[in-house]
């Protein structure tokens, strides 16, 4: 029997805070055996979760579900399989996880180099965006949201222009806005990650700046947000906020329109507490600051971000 001794992840020790490596041996004919299964509705709920407890450590995992016949087929109708579930909002734990399992697998379909590609040409994330778009605060479907920005954050990490490009034509700003306004701390981490990461990019803070409305848009979540954290504060999603806010200072028109609307939270010593285990985050926010106070220069491309 064929065995595959997998790349060694990573298990962290809890008291040194240092990580072990773990070896694990993959058994090859079962993965085979298994992308073969979930092309069969009665055997394919084992393999999805089979599957998806080896997708870290089968390097190719990914090139493996995207050239065997049926599989990426099988995995699109486990996700159209409970549209019907999410509107009237009545997904259950178990329909939750298992289509959270079949997320996992796509998510490492986007996060292969070989297969990145193709899973963006086959617009596979717009089969995800009628989750993004649910509002119900039950464990199922926030399990769901995460998962499923898992899978656009996969994609954003790469710093892909086609990427960036593929998503700008699609609606995953706005959902990822509401989703920073109104989700789980978690779900809001991720969201905003993949905000930072399309502002990191030229093309995606040209357009985000491009227009009062987006700006403005933008602006006034990341304001509501820092308010919220004022109040429950949380590390590590302070620093993806100040992150964009310091992307969006790189604009000048931006920067101007900053200059008027940064919160206070962000002038005074609110997050100082946060801040002082936090080397980064203040740093970025010193920055921030520093930028806001550099003298004008006027931007002569575009329109200028004041509303029409």
């Amino acid at each position: 029997m064929n065995t595959l001794s997998a790349p060694q992840p990573r298990m962290m020790n809890p008291q040194q805070g240092t990580a072990c490596p773990v070896m694990i041996t993959v058994d090859r004919d079962k993965i085979y055996q298994w992308i073969i299964e979930l092309t069969n509705p009665e055997t394919r709920e084992n393999a999805l979760q089979e599957l998806s407890k080896k997708r870290e450590v089968v390097p190719d995992l990914a090139p493996m579900l995207w050239h065997s016949f049926g599989t990426i087929a099988a995995l699109l109708q486990e996700i159209i399989n409970i549209y019907p579930a999410i509107n009237p909002p009545q997904l259950t734990a178990h329909q939750s996880n298992r289509v959270c399992n079949a997320l996992a697998l796509l998510q490492c379909v986007a996060s292969h180099p070989e297969t990145r590609s193709v899973f963006l040409q086959a617009h596979i994330p717009l089969f995800l965006y009628p989750f993004l778009h649910t509002v119900s605060k039950t464990r199922p479907f926030e399990y769901l949201r995460l998962t499923s920005l898992g899978v656009i954050g996969a994609l954003v990490k790469t710093d892909e222009q086609e990427v960036i490009t593929f998503l700008l034509t699609t609606e995953i700003i706005p959902l990822c806005l509401r989703i920073m306004e109104s989700g789980s701390e978690l779900s809001k981490t991720v969201a905003t990650f993949i905000l930072q990461k399309i502002l990191l990019d030229e093309t995606g803070l040209s357009y985000i700046c491009q227009t009062y409305e987006r700006f403005s848009h933008v602006a006034m979540i990341l304001g509501k947000m820092v308010l919220h954290l004022s109040k429950e504060p949380s590390s590590r999603l302070l620093k993806h906020v100040v992150r964009c806010y310091l992307r969006l200072s790189d604009n000048p028109r931006a920067r101007e329109a900053l200059r008027q609307c940064l919160p206070d939270q962000l002038k005074d010593a609110t997050f100082s507490s946060i801040l002082s285990s936090d080397a980064h985050t203040k740093r970025w926010l010193m920055n921030l600051q520093s930028n806001l106070e550099t003298a004008s220069v006027p931007d002569p491309r575009g329109m200028p971000l004041h509303s029409q």
